[in-house]
């Protein structure tokens, strides 16, 4: 740490020296601008930077895959806009790899292909991204999921089932976008401005995001578990409706504490949330002690479902805590 004492020049200006060395390596020198950013009671400084794409370039000689897949997606939540995959020549697996990989992004297409590289671009602008609108269609999508899940289980329906197994690439696809979003934040000031968003609001989403993320998976497991059941006991179906009403009714007060603008109604919702997923907690030993009469093979599905219900529930109890956390005063 360096510290500089601020100066007043011309009777109305303050000044302050940079250190040299920070400058060198900055390449910041006389005449070059450079960029403020207020944050309460702080001031971000940073170079001016150009507003061209980020280009990034991997080798892939060594990745297929499932590897390659997850290389790709990496690339495109650390920032880069256009990313060159290269290779000594890329086998027609490596580009079923890369394929599967940009149908699982948003705005990535392919861009030019050759015998040992292969070009995709993210077509969407960054600034244009809403952190807020992304977690928003994630809840949606989630809580959607989850009612269809349990739907298609007390139902027996396995085309509502097979659905909700396809949405779940939909939540995935947007919790990388958060993700994305979050880590631009972090490395740039100016992503946070354009963003409109405080850091500390972009952390309390993105985390809260990952949770939405993890009760999607629960909807299709939920679901991958009723394609295989017959129909189930009038009974234990209500008792998992009324379940799955309490887990929706977590989410929905979580969800409804992170995005409230009023710190009050944010702690009343909050709380009350954190309070109900105790409730829900006897509540699915109620349920188990029912499906122990079933039969064991039977038994043991449902008892996944209502451990996926009780982690859903769970999961929006976390959001609850980031919820409370965002509304509690700051320093």
């Amino acid at each position: 740490m360096e510290t500089r004492k601020v100066q007043v020049t011309g009777g109305s200006t303050y000044t302050v020296s940079l250190p040299k060395s920070w400058a060198t390596d900055n390449g910041v020198s006389a005449g070059t601008t450079v960029e403020f950013y207020p944050e309460s009671d702080s001031l971000l400084l940073t170079p001016q930077s150009e507003t061209n794409r980020q280009e990034g370039t991997l080798g892939i000689d060594d990745l297929e895959g499932e590897r390659l897949t997850r290389a790709v997606m990496t690339m495109y939540v650390s920032g880069f806009d256009i990313i060159r995959l290269e290779a000594g020549r890329i086998t027609t697996d490596q580009r079923s790899a890369i394929r599967s990989a940009t149908q699982s992004l948003v705005g990535v297409e392919v861009l030019s292909e050759t015998t040992d590289s292969v070009v995709i671009q993210d077509l969407l602008d960054s600034s244009e991204l809403s952190i807020v609108n992304a977690v928003s269609r994630m809840r949606l999508i989630a809580s959607s999921m989850l009612e269809d899940a349990v739907t298609a289980l007390v139902e027996n329906d396995d085309d509502i089932a097979q659905d909700v197994i396809e949405r779940d690439d939909d939540v995935d696809r947007l919790w990388l976008v958060v993700s994305r979003i979050f880590r631009a934040t972090l490395r740039s000031p100016r992503a946070a401005e354009e963003l409109g968003v405080p850091r500390e609001d972009c952390f309390d989403y993105h985390s809260s995001a990952r949770q939405l993320e993890r009760v999607a998976d629960h909807a299709a497991k939920i679901s991958n578990l009723a394609l295989k059941l017959e129909e189930i006991p009038e009974a234990v179906a209500a008792a998992l409706v009324e379940l799955h009403g309490d887990a929706s009714d977590v989410l929905e007060k979580s969800m409804d504490a992170l995005v409230a603008e009023d710190s009050g109604e944010a702690n009343r919702l909050g709380h009350a949330a954190r309070e109900a997923v105790l409730e829900i907690d006897e509540h699915t030993r109620t349920i188990d002690d029912m499906l122990r009469d079933l039969e064991p093979v039977q038994a043991q599905s449902l008892g996944l479902i209502v451990d996926s219900l009780s982690r859903s529930a769970d999961y929006g109890g976390n959001i609850a805590e980031t919820a409370l956390q965002k509304a509690a005063p700051r320093p």
